[in-house]
């Protein structure tokens, strides 16, 4: 991996092992972390964490526990035996139910409060949470208190948000930021969008890179090229 202070999480978005493995093998040592969501994780279950691990990279399972606070407890131990580094929950689910992951998870893996989803703009987030007039921009400040309070390691934001965040709270909460594009990339589904640059000037920790190098013909290049606009800013 590129030394620099961002680092690049690949989003292992893919119906199949066998997809999820090709990617691995032909980024190589462009990249060492990669994120196992719920499609993949349904698709082929614990075995593809291991696989991950066993190709000697890191793993963010980003399975997003919601729950009675007992029970992601147990997912978030589930989640720690498999050897991932990094997990996450909703910090809608309060800090009661943070706190359980934190204590399940336990010393070697950061447990991450999803705040606002980067799907969601202000007209849409209050549609869906009933609530007119709710800025997603607060909604994610609220969220960040909760999570900071349950002694999370770090919280999802966008780009957006990121900046305020690491003003407040500094290296107390560790910024995990989805939503990446390229320089005049499209956005896809994804609404409040920032490029690698962007986010490591922000303040993230981490950055989740998808169908930018995903999608891409030749993934090995798109990943060349997140990498040296990540170290424009972070060399």
């Amino acid at each position: 991996m590129a030394n620099m202070s961002t680092i690049p999480i690949v989003a292992l978005d893919f119906p199949s092992a066998a997809d999820a493995v090709r990617l691995v093998e032909a980024l190589g040592d462009r990249c060492r972390f990669y994120k196992i969501g719920s499609e993949l994780f349904t698709a082929a279950g614990p075995e593809v964490v291991e696989r991950i691990r066993h190709a000697g990279a890191d793993v963010f399972l980003d399975l997003k526990f919601h729950d009675i606070p007992n029970t992601v407890r147990g997912a978030a131990r589930s989640a720690a035996a498999l050897g991932v580094r990094l997990v996450t929950v909703h910090a809608g689910g309060g800090s009661a139910m943070i706190e359980a992951a934190v204590d399940g998870a336990g010393d070697g893996v950061g447990v991450l409060a999803v705040t606002v989803l980067t799907s969601f703009d202000d007209a849409s987030l209050a549609r869906a949470t009933g609530r007119p007039g709710v800025v997603a921009r607060d909604e994610v400040d609220r969220l960040a208190d909760v999570a900071a309070e349950a002694h999370a390691h770090g919280i999802v934001c966008s780009g957006a948000e990121a900046p305020s965040l690491h003003r407040r709270f500094g290296d107390r909460l560790a910024l995990l930021v989805p939503g990446i594009r390229m320089p005049g990339g499209a956005g896809h589904d994804q609404r409040r969008v920032v490029t690698p640059a962007e986010a490591a000037a922000a303040g993230a920790r981490y950055i989740v890179i998808g169908r930018v190098v995903t999608a891409a013909p030749d993934p090995a290049p798109a990943m060349d090229a997140v990498l040296a606009d990540l170290q424009g800013i972070t060399a």
